[in-house]
């Protein structure tokens, strides 16, 4: 099975306790964790600061599952949650693939810390998962939250620790069986 993982810095892995930009090792990363538990084809396409693109790339065709999780860059930046979901009704809709072989995951919602500094981005990132949930429904494409899988999150309220990575990573296996 092939499978991409398209996404933001928490797709790619980042290591929030260093200043420029690197990752966990590979045995803490979910997507890497994916792969290994399963022995999929599993391609890494998180980027740093991510926000939801205007437009789709063209994923390969025979992509089995493209598991795409955006957003919270967006609300980060400022965006209410409705501009982040028609943002991502766009980009979705440009997909090419079939529709059955598209996981949209709702980010986890963020926590107070340094890159936190509001109830409101927290409140925001519910509403966000809501509307996620509703945009899947509309597609016709699977949906799960990552807000049911209790992710640790790391000083800054946003990004995974490594036991955030492996609770994401059993969240996600148990939601593709």
């Amino acid at each position: 099975m092939k499978m991409i993982c398209f996404g933001d810095s928490n797709t790619y892995g980042y290591d929030p306790r260093g200043y420029f930009g690197g990752r966990y090792d590979a045995d803490s990363r979910w997507v890497d964790i994916l792969a290994a538990e399963t022995g999929w084809t599993v391609h890494n396409m998180g980027q740093n600061g991510r926000e939801i693109p205007s437009t789709a790339p063209a994923f390969p065709a025979d992509t089995d599952l493209l598991i795409v999780m955006l957003g919270t860059n967006d609300l980060l930046q400022g965006r209410s949650p409705a501009q982040a979901a028609v943002r991502l009704e766009r980009f979705l809709s440009g997909i090419s693939l079939d529709r059955g072989n598209i996981l949209l995951i709702a980010p986890p919602p963020v926590a107070l810390g340094a890159w936190v500094p509001s109830r409101q981005l927290i409140d925001d990132t519910h509403t966000f998962a809501r509307l996620c949930q509703t945009l899947a429904e509309q597609l016709r494409i699977r949906f799960a939250d990552a807000a049911k899988w209790k992710i640790p999150l790391a000083y800054d309220g946003v990004h995974f620790t490594e036991q955030g990575h492996k609770a994401f990573a059993a969240g996600l296996l148990e939601e593709l069986k």
